[in-house]
């Protein structure tokens, strides 16, 4: 088999078990609605270990219990977080059970909030310890979406059980280890897990034998292909098939008549009804060997006859059925469908006239694979079911609970054979009888075995004597060993282990091999203590115990040993930030110097400026404050091994490594296009002009038009993206605020107006003013300063002058030196009836506009400006709608569309 198809196979049966664990775990498929997303599932999960944990360990039984051989370790965070994401099913059953357990649900839509764990990740593997750093008065983290309270357990003892409930309740059963503030704990885990009997309603034993037998159509037309004994009694309708050959050969196919005859030609008739298969063989080869010399006969039995049986009594389709003559009353049964609810499986009764031929006890084949009922039916027989007898209900931890019909069973033992026996999960000290005093009461008995073990009990049972309508009741042995302890956090195996008299924590870590890498100095012991389970914690000092310069702590039953982690506790750290291949926070190692940080984080990047550090140190004065002193280090030096430069850190000490001057100016270019003579990119300095690039770039060309030139700057082009986004939501606000009230051409009308400012592309265009001579404009105002990411185009010069929007005919009008622009406006026919010729503006060649309010008192209108080449005169349309807000924003999308126009203008021609 090739690897993609086992693979392949991998994946559907990996997301079989994920639905089949969510499935059984919650008790339904996808019939509760959940609103968590992918992303807010995965957060859950890894805020909460033991739901992953047993997520994974659900997901790996199923693919074991499918032949694949997995471990927890194959099924990853990654793996199983991108089937939540990619699949919604299995988002959906991970959102149900998640919910289940009380994660997403909220009262009076408060938001789920969360609270950080502890986590480190150590190559593929994950531990959660569940402690959060720094906190003394709690054990745990509360549970996900709690009020953040923490159990008040101190440095010995102080956690209550009482704790103040949160606003999210699971939604799962009333109290319960998901709703309890230490549920992260294993051994509390397994106290918390009820011994509980299954409450599914049980049904009458038997009765699964005719829900799933064939159907009572297909039952009565299906042929019985089963051999046929010597001792079968033949009867009218039977079909006998004689065949003799030798001599001479035939091969007949007769029936029994209404007379029980059968006519044989040569032979002549002769009477088989009432005798068995056997005899007529004998008989007909005898009368045709007589008749027929050197042939050989033989006689075999083909179709066979019907017969009609009444089944009658407590039966769910009681009638007259037409069934075949090897029927037997089980088979008459079938095919009425069974008992009823009521009807009895213990005395079937089978009727030939008045005389009762048998009586079938269904048991007998149910339980021990032999059917009573082995009479055939022949016509006008009946079958009764009587109404059933004594039943007594066996319930709880036994092979087969269900209700059974008594018959001579009278005692308890003889109740329990009949389910199945008692599996070593259920206790035999622990046996309830629910018993009905006929007509009064009802009342509860226990079975006295008292402590002579497995042969004491079956002398109870013995001696117990059951009744009609008793409930039996085994319930099963506690769910937890007391003879365990457990070991789990920032360890190689974390799990239950056997408790022995003298354990030691070094019995369960040995070495720091058992340990996973960077563990933490700090490990404790809970510890659960009897009657009532509270707890308690021992902290030690984990390298003080493997080093064994201490004694180890004793343990007891139901202790867990937790490890931590360096990352998890709260351990000292130091952290480094700025140019560095890997800034963040580290754990303070002994005697860590400023080098030492700046080597575990990866060195210098090339932009770091290695000559002074700066070193933030923070120190607590009397326990009161924290105090803040910043001093500078030689890193340089440091890190050369140079003597006196490096300094020894302190717990929350922070390095930082400062960027070389100018070192985001690194390869910054400006693109230089059209009419220069050597165009192309140039690198350039800070505070270089724009007169320095054109220089190098040889300055312009012959047929330069450097009144219109174009320098475009990216920051400029995302201000006008950003204000065309801000025109777009004007307009969009409007029309949800008038949605009621507005008519359908102003609704039209502001359809209209975004779709024309979505067609403009935002501009990154700057204005200037340059000429020819770069020496006049040289370092004077107009010679800005240019940027990284700068493009700047010179075009040709224009020979004509752009007349556009609103007129008779928009055209490009050749130049004519000192002309206005109402000559060029006639050029093109003036303007039509849908101008506004109150807002016609010229746009220049440079990027400035002049419109009506441009030029001062004496200075005229736009009609009397001199136009230069490559202006653009645009006579925008009158605003349809009579709204103020409408009108501006019109007027700005026409503004914006000449400008755009004017700038493609230039490019283009």
């Amino acid at each position: 088999m090739s690897l993609s198809l086992i693979r392949s196979r991998m994946r559907l049966v990996f997301l079989l078990a994920l639905v089949v664990f969510s499935i059984a775990l919650t008790g339904r498929s996808f019939a509760q609605d959940s609103e968590l997303t992918a992303d807010e599932i995965i957060q859950i999960l890894q805020e909460n270990p033991d739901v992953l944990a047993e997520a994974k360990t659900e997901i790996v039984n199923q693919l074991r219990d499918r032949g694949y051989n997995v471990s927890a370790r194959d099924i990853t965070d990654d793996r199983l977080f991108s089937q939540i994401r990619s699949d919604d099913r299995v988002r959906q059953v991970a959102a149900n059970e998640l919910a289940k357990r009380g994660f997403g649900v909220t009262d009076q839509g408060e938001q789920p909030s969360t609270q950080q764990t502890g986590q480190q990740q150590t190559g593929t593997q994950q531990t959660q310890t569940g402690s959060q750093a720094g906190q003394e008065t709690g054990l745990y983290p509360a549970p996900l979406g709690t009020t953040g309270r923490q159990p008040g357990l101190g440095a010995q003892r102080g956690v209550s059980g009482a704790e103040t409930r949160t606003k999210r309740q699971p939604a799962g059963k009333g109290t319960s280890q998901e709703q309890y503030p230490l549920r992260n704990l294993p051994a509390l885990r397994d106290l918390y897990t009820q011994a509980t009997t299954d409450e599914t309603k049980l049904e009458r034993f038997g009765a699964a034998l005719f829900r799933n037998s064939t159907s009572t159509t297909a039952t009565d037309k299906a042929p019985l292909s089963v051999p046929v004994g010597a001792d079968y009694v033949l009867g009218p309708g039977d079909e006998l098939v004689v065949d003799y050959w030798g001599t001479t050969s035939q091969h007949l196919q007769r029936s029994v008549d209404r007379e029980g005859r059968v006519s044989i030609p040569e032979a002549g008739s002769v009477v088989v009804a009432g005798r068995t298969l056997g005899e007529a063989k004998q008989t007909i080869q005898r009368m045709l060997s007589s008749q027929l010399r050197g042939v050989t006969v033989d006689v075999t039995l083909g179709k066979l006859r019907t017969v009609r049986a009444y089944v009658v009594g407590d039966v769910k389709n009681p009638a007259a059925y037409d069934i075949s003559s090897l029927s037997t009353a089980l088979s008459a049964l079938i095919a009425a469908g069974g008992p009823t609810e009521t009807g009895s499986y213990r005395t079937v009764k089978h009727y030939r006239g008045k005389a009762l031929v048998e009586e079938v006890d269904l048991y007998e084949l149910m339980l021990k694979g032999v059917s009573s009922g082995e009479v055939h039916i022949e016509s006008g027989d009946s079958i009764l079911v009587p109404p059933a007898g004594p039943q007594v209900t066996v319930a709880g931890k036994v092979r087969r609970p269900a209700i059974y019909e008594l018959r001579n069973e009278q005692t308890l033992d003889q109740i329990l054979d009949l389910a199945g026996g008692v599996p070593v999960t259920g206790e035999l000290a622990q046996i309830k009888v629910e018993r009905i005093q006929a007509h009064e009461r009802k009342e509860m008995l226990s079975v006295n075995v008292g402590n002579g073990g497995a042969q004491a009990a079956d002398d109870a049972f013995r001696r117990f004597r059951v009744q009609d309508g008793d409930v039996v009741t085994v319930l099963p042995i506690l769910p937890y060993s007391n003879r365990t302890v457990y070991l789990e956090g920032h360890v190689v195996r974390p799990g239950k282990y056997p408790y022995k008299a003298g354990f030691k924590v070094t019995d369960l870590i040995p070495s720091f091999d058992n340990l996973l890498p960077e563990p933490a100095d700090r490990a404790e012991i809970v510890r659960l203590h009897p009657p009532d389970f509270s707890p308690m914690v021992i902290p030690f000092n984990l390298p003080d115990v493997l080093y064994k310069r201490v004694e180890a702590p004793s343990l007891e039953p139901f202790d867990t040993v937790r490890v931590f982690g360096r990352y998890e506790t709260d351990a000292p750290k130091v952290s480094i930030y700025g140019e560095v291949l890997r800034p963040g926070e580290y754990p303070l190692s002994e005697r860590m110097t400023a080098s030492d940080l700046v080597r575990i984080a990866g060195g210098f990047k090339r932009s770091a400026y290695q000559q002074v550090a700066d070193l933030t140190s923070y120190s607590v004065v009397n326990g009161d404050y924290v105090d803040l002193e910043h001093r500078d280090i030689a890193i340089g030096k440091a890190l050369a091994g140079e003597a006196d430069t490096d300094v020894l850190l302190k717990p929350g000490d922070v390095l930082t490594i400062s960027q070389i001057g100018s070192w985001n100016d690194i390869g910054g270019a400006v693109a230089v296009s059209g009419e220069v003579m050597h165009p192309g990119h140039y690198g350039i300095e800070k505070g270089e002009r724009l007169s320095s690039i054109l220089k190098r770039a040889g300055g312009f060309s012959p047929e330069a038009y450097p009144y219109a030139a174009i320098l475009d700057r990216a920051q400029v082009r995302e201000a006008a993206a950003k204000s065309r986004e801000d025109m777009v939501t004007t307009i969009q606000a409007q029309g949800m605020l008038g949605t009621r009230t507005e008519s359908a051409a102003t609704a039209r009308e502001r359809q209209q107006l975004l779709a024309k400012l979505k067609q403009i592309q935002p501009s990154g265009r700057m204005l200037i003013h340059i000429n020819a001579p770069i020496e006049k404009w040289q370092n004077s105002q107009v010679d800005v300063e240019v940027r990284p990411g700068d493009t700047l185009y010179i075009p040709k010069k224009p020979n004509f002058v752009l007349v556009a929007g609103q007129v008779y005919n928009p055209v490009a009008i050749t130049f004519s030196s000192g002309k206005h622009a109402s000559w060029y406006l006639k050029q093109a026919g003036g303007p039509t009836s849908l101008a506004n010729k109150k807002e016609i503006f010229v746009v220049r060649a440079n990027g400035s506009v002049v419109g009506r309010n441009s030029g001062g008192l004496w200075s005229g209108g736009v009609l009397d400006a001199t136009l230069q080449a490559g202006d653009t005169i645009f006579v925008p349309e009158k605003a349809p709608s009579s709204s103020g807000v409408f009108k501006n924003l019109s007027q700005s999308i026409q503004l914006l569309s000449g400008a755009a126009v004017a700038v493609s203008v230039i490019r283009t021609f």
